[in-house]
């Protein structure tokens, strides 16, 4: 019994009440949240990044002179068509 009323006991503050209330608390339990799953991201290295982005550049500049050399092609094939 008397580990009972050894246990902490929570005090909470008043309820609060009213929009602008509601309104800050659901703001704080957002950014608690964010920051909370924030934390869990496995983050790349510095190298992993660098290795990443290299491949995205480089996706990049390959689809960039395909899609440029598909839409000459196609600009050159309706101007025959067109002009038949």
């Amino acid at each position: 019994m008397a580990e009972k009323e050894k246990e902490k006991k929570v005090v909470r503050a008043p309820e609060k009440s009213g929009r602008f209330a509601r309104i800050t608390e659901t703001v704080q339990r957002f950014f608690r949240e964010t920051i909370g799953e924030l934390r869990k991201v496995n983050w790349p290295t510095r190298q992993e990044a660098i290795s990443l982005t290299q491949v995205v550049l480089v996706v990049i500049v390959v689809m960039t002179v395909l899609l440029g050399v598909l839409d000459f092609l196609f600009s050159r094939f309706f101007a025959l068509l067109l002009a038949a």
